[in-house]
């Protein structure tokens, strides 16, 4: 029999790391998005043509690439988990954001957006340099009819930064985020 021991040591380390508490933002300060785990997707799984790629650059995510609505598609995103949700009281999200000039959005998907295309979004611009924005919840707007139109701060699972809708090159970085 082997031993427990023996047992986790044979394991990779990559499968005994604790994860970051990533997702344990806190009411009124700024997370730098550095301390999160982002993963990129595009609209490729569902057979887009857009491309991209989202990494790690001087402390920010920073999401690149060429939207396409081409085969149905229009979209590119990076997004981090929030298994816990966002604090109670949470009345806003706080970004600080750059890019191009072109507009993007953040997608929040909740417990109750179980469908792939179901997301709360809201928009916002971008300029050359660094700016905060801050994006109430109640301005999120829900991408069908059938959902909810009020998101609950802790039922938000998480949290995506998008580059959607229309055909244009996109460039923009994410520094910190916060709960308001």
């Amino acid at each position: 029999m082997i031993s427990r021991r023996a047992l986790l040591a044979a394991l990779p380390a990559s499968l005994l790391a604790l994860p970051r508490d990533a997702h344990a933002l806190q009411l009124g300060t700024m997370t730098p998005v550095a301390d999160l785990d982002w993963s990129y997707l595009a609209d490729t799984v569902m057979g887009g043509v857009s491309q991209g790629q989202a990494r790690m650059e001087g402390g920010a995510i920073r999401l690149t690439g060429t939207v396409s609505t081409e085969n149905r598609g229009g979209f590119i995103q990076t997004r981090t988990a929030l298994p816990d949700g966002l604090p109670a009281g949470t009345t806003a999200l706080r970004l600080r954001v750059r890019g191009n000039g072109e507009r993007y959005f953040i997608h929040l998907r909740t417990t109750r957006t179980r469908l792939p295309w179901q997301y709360f979004q809201a928009g916002f611009p971008t300029t050359a340099t660094w700016s905060e924005v801050t994006l109430p919840l109640s301005g999120f707007e829900p991408s069908g009819r059938l959902m909810r139109s009020r998101i609950a701060p802790e039922e938000v699972r998480s949290i995506g930064l998008v580059a959607y809708g229309r055909d244009h090159e996109a460039d923009v970085s994410l520094s910190e985020i916060g709960a308001a």
